[in-house]
């Protein structure tokens, strides 16, 4: 895990108190360096999203998440739940797709 994927689970697991936290560095399915943590996918589970809209869960964890949006976090994948929605779900988070940017793209 590396310096940014830590800095990421520790702000959600402080300020959100998950019964589920995924953070999964996806930047290798991506046209960046290799090592680099730009790309993560987030699975948040939390009872502090009862009641949200999707999109308010995900301005939450943008807000805590501004300084690394602002630096070296290009994209964010998220996944939010309420304790209920996730166990009723039992397919879990949606797989993210393949990159076709850059490098990546196929032809």
């Amino acid at each position: 895990m590396g310096p940014i994927e830590l800095t990421i689970t520790d702000k959600l697991r402080e300020q959100l108190s998950p019964d589920v936290l995924q953070v999964t560095n996806e930047s290798y399915m991506h046209s960046v360096p290799e090592g680099s943590e730009s790309h993560f996918k987030v699975v948040v589970v939390s009872d502090l999203f009862a009641g949200k809209r999707p999109v308010q869960r995900h301005q939450t964890i943008y807000g805590l998440l501004a300084d690394e949006l602002r630096g070296p976090v290009h994209a964010l994948a998220l996944h939010t739940y309420t304790v209920a929605e996730w166990s009723s779900n039992q397919a879990g988070a949606p797989a993210s797709p393949d990159c076709l940017g850059g490098g990546k793209a196929k032809s």
